[in-house]
């Protein structure tokens, strides 16, 4: 690979006198095709913050030197968005970004308002901006996290991003079925469950909505839960029993990221014995993997007292319609 030399035409002076300072990131050199020579990349980030180019897109900053030529901007591909994040925090890198005299960068908000010092070299931080960086940052778009999972969405790194993430309706669910590691988009979910888990009286039960269905809790099992599939939309709901000093805590979750494009449901829950009943309205939780049995809930559930508890099993019953079917009982 030939390097990139400074040119001097004779004359004594440098160039460097009539040029902007500047500082280049980096280079790179393409790999070249049989019989082509071998052509150079040269990416150059211009450092005057008082440059009329700040307010430039990237793509106006960031030129390709392709055999002496100029060309159109190329995309660039990070194979991971760590390089984005504040060194010192962790967190994403938002503008205005700064660096110590030793070059490490540093976010506003916590490091500069906070510390006030470079956690790396302990040098005190200036008022010396990275400008090189914010660009970047102000021009790349990062794919979802959920793109695995089918979400398309792109968007600006840092806050834009991470609000989108709290509402994808990609987050994964995982398979309510004990030793199954499916974990998708919850509609893809569904036609897991539907191809692989057969329903089985007791375990896996068969429901539709607005029906009651009677059914068994065992308190001796390990899971203590019961799975109920809708039959028409195949909507995953799940029963789960905590033994607490009080007696048992009864949760009902919906298998679903909880987004606003997922529907809501609401339930009556009720625990039956031959001469008294125990009923409750309840809003249906989405969650997207079930809560362990070290996990004791905290709301949203029917507290069965332990005089209601007789022994292993308990007879229930329950149904499941709309958000505001049953949350009045």
């Amino acid at each position: 690979m030939t390097k990139l030399g400074r040119r001097n035409d004779g004359g004594g002076k440098s160039h460097r006198s009539s040029t902007k300072r500047q500082r280049r990131t980096s280079v790179s050199v393409d790999d070249p095709s049989p019989g082509e020579e071998e052509e150079k990349t040269l990416v150059v980030l211009t450092d005057d913050s008082d440059s009329e180019e700040d307010d430039k897109p990237l793509g106006d900053v960031l030129r390709t030197c392709r055999k002496g030529r100029v060309s159109s901007p190329k995309s660039v591909t990070l194979p991971n968005s760590n390089v984005l994040e504040c060194p010192n925090c962790f967190d994403p890198l938002k503008k205005p970004i700064f660096q110590c005299n030793n070059g490490h960068l540093a976010c506003f908000l916590r490091c500069i308002k906070l510390k006030k010092r470079c956690s790396f070299c302990k040098l005190p931080i200036g008022d010396v901006r990275c400008r090189a960086m914010e660009k970047v940052i102000k021009a790349g778009l990062v794919s979802c996290s959920n793109a695995i999972y089918g979400c398309k969405q792109s968007t600006t790194y840092g806050n834009q991003l991470q609000s989108h993430e709290k509402v994808c309706v990609f987050a994964p669910c995982s398979c309510p079925i004990k030793d199954c590691n499916y974990i998708g988009f919850y509609k893809d979910l569904i036609n897991h469950f539907r191809a692989t888990h057969k329903v089985s009286p007791g375990d896996i039960n068969s429901f539709v909505f607005d029906r009651p269905v009677i059914f068994g809790l065992d308190l001796d099992s390990s899971d203590k839960m019961v799975i109920f599939v809708e039959e028409k939309q195949g909507n995953l709901f799940v029963v789960q029993g905590f033994i607490g000093s009080h007696g048992v805590y009864a949760t009902v979750s919906h298998i679903a990221p909880m987004v606003p494009e997922v529907r809501k449901f609401s339930c009556s829950l009720a625990r039956l014995r031959p001469y008294s009943t125990l009923r409750l309205g309840l809003e249906v939780k989405n969650i997207q993997k079930l809560r362990s049995q070290e996990e004791q809930p905290q709301e949203d559930f029917l507290l069965i007292p332990s005089y209601m508890v007789n022994g292993d099993h308990m007879k229930m019953e329950i149904s499941i319609g709309d958000k505001n079917d049953y949350t009045h009982i």
